[in-house]
């Protein structure tokens, strides 16, 4: 990720409804959550959520796929990687050993 898909990806979780859709869908994991599921559970209209959700989706955030007239979407773990990866490219002062327990943390798969 580049300077300027990073800026995009944080503006898109800068916003309360979608912090809270892409937190839900990394704790879905990779079978996601159909569209009106996630409206559902964060209790949020659903034309709002279909907004919600373009904006995360232009921003690398989130994924879909179709499933007859429903859509599912899934976290963009790649997206976040990239975000993440960008902000810790050139930690630590080039010394990214110092940087392995933050990394570690953030990776880990608990």
């Amino acid at each position: 990720m580049d300077k300027l898909e990073t800026l995009t990806a944080f503006s898109a979780l800068s916003q309360e409804t979608r912090l809270d859709v892409f937190r839900l869908l990394i704790a879905a994991g990779d079978q996601g959550m159909l569209a009106g599921e996630i409206a559902q559970a964060l209790d949020v209209r659903q034309n709002t959520m279909s907004a919600n959700l373009s904006v995360l989706l232009a921003a690398g955030l989130v994924r879909k796929s179709r499933e007859g007239r429903a859509i599912r979407y899934c976290a963009n773990t790649e997206g976040l990687r990239g975000m993440l990866g960008f902000l810790l490219r050139d930690c630590c002062g080039g010394r990214p050993e110092l940087c392995e327990p933050l990394i570690e943390d953030i990776t880990c798969s608990c």
